[in-house]
């Protein structure tokens, strides 16, 4: 595990560097936050740790759990602009979308955040309460992590999106890593008397993770081409209800496209209802 650790903390250096290198912090600034954190906070709560479990070390042991679950929850409240982040990047095509999508996405981390504090147990009491908040906001954010992997997944074909674009080897890299925080917990629940293997697995998709992330930054980015498609698509449709919701009172002109847009269609059936109508009552009069 030692081994491992200092593995694990060489290729947080590996991927800072890449990621600065090509210049990925003005793309994704939440992540270049969070890999900030983690380079700065790993060496000093592995030297915490290893001090601590010496017998004159034991002042350290507030150190290392102060420090630990002050990185915890500040690693969750920044995943969450990182969610946000790769959001906006993965749907960069379709700035309607995006828009709506985003103020969808800040309802959902509200509501998420108050269902961590309400289910939060007040069993402990003092500092011991840290734990259990740190836990259950890490918990809301792996939630969304994996929400936002199951939408990339679904809609890769319809947002143009390719499979070697950061953005998406991100998101599959937080998805992982979230399976892999569930997955360890319901084991270790369930076989307390494996922890060690259980740990080693879990700290070998960790680098497993940061070795294709390693990968994702490496390698050349392939240029993402402009999304051309007919008027006619559902999502151009989508597109355009998301990009007029919330402005109103604003003039547009609108160019008739080969196949009629569906909002106009809708205004000549209005307009021979309303003709049909006028008739009606002249034939009565």
């Amino acid at each position: 595990m030692s081994g491992m650790s200092v593995a694990e903390l060489l290729l947080w250096s590996v991927l800072g560097f890449l990621f600065w290198k090509k210049g990925l912090h003005s793309r994704f600034p939440a992540m270049g936050v969070y890999l900030g954190l983690r380079l700065i906070s790993m060496p000093v709560l592995l030297v915490s740790l290893y001090l601590q479990l010496k017998p004159w070390g034991r002042s350290f042991y507030a150190v290392y759990f102060y420090g630990y679950f002050g990185v915890y929850l500040a690693s969750a409240v920044i995943l969450f602009f990182v969610c946000i982040g790769i959001f906006r990047a993965a749907l960069s095509p379709f700035p309607g979308l995006m828009r709506f999508g985003i103020v969808i996405f800040r309802w959902a981390i509200l509501a998420s955040t108050i269902v961590t504090f309400s289910s939060v147990s007040f069993r402990h009491r003092g500092v011991l309460i840290i734990p259990d908040v740190a836990y259950g906001l890490m918990r809301s954010v792996s939630i969304l992590e994996l929400c936002l992997l199951a939408f990339l997944c679904l809609s890769m074909n319809a947002l143009r999106l390719s499979a070697r674009d950061v953005a998406f080897g991100f998101a599959l890299g937080f998805g992982l890593m979230s399976a892999n925080d569930f997955i360890f917990a319901s084991l270790i629940s369930a076989h307390s008397s494996l922890t060690t293997p259980f740990q080693l697995a879990y700290e070998g998709v960790i680098l497993a993770t940061l070795g294709m992330w390693v990968s994702y930054c490496a390698r050349p980015e392939p240029a993402r081409k402009p999304v051309v498609m007919p008027a006619s698509s559902t999502i151009y449709r989508w597109n355009e209800i998301a990009s007029a919701l919330g402005h109103t009172g604003t003039q547009v002109a609108v160019q008739q496209p080969a196949n009629s847009f569906f909002l106009t269609d809708v205004e000549k059936v209005v307009e021979k209802v309303l003709t049909n109508n006028m008739k009606r009552r002249e034939s009565e009069l």
